[in-house]
């Protein structure tokens, strides 16, 4: 394999060597030394990779429409340290790898793109590095890991995952137990309109079904939007003892997580209208932008870090609260205004302050308490995030269980034990319970927030949590841990198979036909259009069949080696 390099610096010696192979798979390092110390300008490997046998494209960036393209359009993977990861994946129609490549450094700004070209039915491939601007740099160096070996494409990425953990020094926080059970959020089901008496009485009813915690989100503070955030002071009117507040939860025995969006300050005090917020006052000029009414801190500036520090210090302690919600980490990026030059600053570079802020955050929280709560949402879930929280959540998409299905497998690809989270369950208490249900089958491979006022929902809707919930935590192990296979990702993935000691829980989305092997046990949800299933190789084995709220509607015996069984939506066949 060779890559051309394309567009080097004049004032840069860049060099590209393979440097080993391992199991098949090929290791090559890329070193680059400028002549004096500047801003590295953007610069590309190519290669070209025959189209034989493959059929699609994959990486986390990558949602709904997963073709090759032309490359005159391209697939593109984006990645920095605040934002996605640097992989990208070609597979063949059957699922099997045909290319998977990453770079080490998970840091820097760093592009693929990937696109047919029409002449000669080739792919042609670039890495493109340094596509924002970061801080003045003299050297250069990292490790481009190639895979093209024949092998479930599910495999190559997963090893992609472990190579960030083992080689490249990015090693995963500690998940507590907590970080892996259900818990309710109160985002979707209230916004910013927070009532104490009422989330008590959510959390009341939220604990019997199996949700552990409870997350605060936006709306807990003074202020009516991000123009009046950065001063995190709670709202008396809605809070008036917000540690009382927490301490009533925890004896009704659920954790308490509360939200910060980390990087906004707003212009405006969030209680005395016409005056400027305190804190922006104090930290003028250590913005990375210019804005009217809200501003994104500069890292760089130990003050800056010192302040965000302790303010989630601060909170943890005086409330008592037993975790966090770090927003909004991927709008640390640079401006024109940024870039300029400011010897106030201890550290050049936006990417190793933001690395510094986190571990900061992470080494101060978790000396309180080891099992804090820690969570960040899509799109910053990559190696680097992984160091700093136990939680990755997926980006907002309320009532859109498609992109719930979607973004979960994606991020449960590559998270290796790292707790991934649904983006909160919400659904009309209009629909029918088994399209409610449909909200949970979707995002079953992860943990489950929920974010529907229970004491609003219909009783078939509450039985039919409870009972999904249920099922969740007696399978966790399989669900969120276990070995998962995602069958044709080019269309949202038809079949889903988590797989742990040869026992599974496998939900058909698109695809009717379910293959349960040599399986001991396999669980199959209906996820379908269809109200039924078609289970193979299962003949002489007992099953059940239960609807979504766990009502048993037919028990017998598989008689034949393709055996269609009726299943309404969102039930299960428990093939024993």
């Amino acid at each position: 394999m060779k890559f051309d390099i394309i567009g080097a610096p004049e004032n840069a010696k860049i060099t590209v060597e393979q440097t080993a192979e391992k199991d098949g798979v090929l290791y090559f390092d890329l070193d680059m030394v400028l002549e004096e110390e500047a801003i590295p300008k953007k610069f590309s490997l190519k290669w070209s990779f025959d189209v034989v046998d493959t059929l699609s494209t994959w990486s986390p960036t990558i949602k709904a429409w997963r073709y090759l393209g032309p490359n005159w359009q391209p697939q593109k993977t984006t990645s920095r340290i605040a934002s996605w990861m640097p992989i990208h994946c070609h597979f063949s129609r059957d699922g099997r790898n045909r290319q998977t490549v990453a770079v080490a450094d998970a840091k820097n700004p760093i592009e693929f793109t990937s696109g047919v070209n029409e002449y000669c039915a080739w792919l042609d491939c670039y890495i493109n590095f340094f596509t924002v601007s970061v801080a003045p740099i003299k050297e250069y160096h990292t490790t481009i890991r190639v895979d093209l070996r024949d092998i479930p494409y599910e495999q190559a990425v997963k090893e992609v995952s472990s190579w960030w953990e083992t080689d490249c020094g990015y090693t995963p926080a500690f998940v507590p137990e907590h970080a892996k059970l259900p818990m309710n959020s109160s985002w979707y089901s209230y916004h910013r309109g927070l009532d104490e008496e009422d989330i008590i009485r959510e959390c009341e009813l939220s604990k019997p079904l199996g949700m552990e915690t409870i997350l605060i989100d936006d709306g807990w503070q003074w202020g009516d939007g991000y123009h009046q955030c950065g001063d995190w002071q709670v709202n008396t009117d809605k809070f008036p003892d917000f540690t009382n507040f927490v301490d009533r939860i925890h004896k009704i025995g659920m954790k308490v997580m509360v939200w910060f969006s980390v990087p906004f300050v707003g212009k405006w005090d969030p209680v005395l209208p016409g005056v400027e917020n305190k804190v922006y006052q104090r930290f003028k000029g250590m913005f990375l932008n210019e804005s009217e009414h809200t501003f994104n801190f500069d890292p760089r500036y130990k003050e800056v870090r010192d302040y965000l520090v302790e303010t989630y210090v601060t909170q943890v302690k005086e409330w008592g609260i037993d975790g966090v919600k770090l927003d909004f980490i991927d709008a640390f990026t640079h401006t024109d205004v940024s870039l300029k030059p400011d010897d106030r600053r201890d550290i050049k570079s936006l990417e190793e302050a933001i690395d510094t802020l986190m571990i900061a955050i992470r080494d101060a929280l978790t000396e309180i308490n080891p099992d804090i709560l820690i969570e960040f949402r899509e799109t910053y879930v990559g190696p680097c995030i992984r160091q700093y929280g136990n939680m990755l959540r997926v980006t907002d998409c309320p009532n859109d269980a498609l992109i719930n299905r979607t973004d979960s497998i994606n991020v449960r690809l590559v998270a290796g034990n790292t707790a991934v989270h649904s983006d909160m369950l919400m659904w009309n208490v209009n629909e029918p319970v088994e399209n409610a249900a449909m909200q949970i089958t979707n995002c079953i491979y992860c943990v489950p927030q929920i974010s529907v006022r229970i004491q609003a929902l219909p009783e078939d809707h509450k039985k039919m949590l409870g009972f999904y919930l249920d099922f969740w935590r007696k399978n966790r192990d399989i669900l969120a841990y276990g070995d998962i296979f995602a069958k044709n990702p080019e269309t949202g993935y038809s079949v889903v198979c988590g797989v742990k000691d040869g026992n599974a829980v496998i939900t058909a989305y698109t695809d009717s036909l379910v293959e349960t092997g040599d399986l001991k046990t396999a669980k199959v949800i209906n996820s379908t259009k269809n109200n039924f299933l078609i289970i193979k190789n299962a003949r002489g084995r007992d099953f059940e069949v239960v609807n979504c709220m766990g009502e048993v509607l037919e028990t017998g015996k598989i008689d034949s080696n393709l055996e269609e069984i009726n299943v309404p939506l969102s039930g299960i066949i428990f093939v024993k």
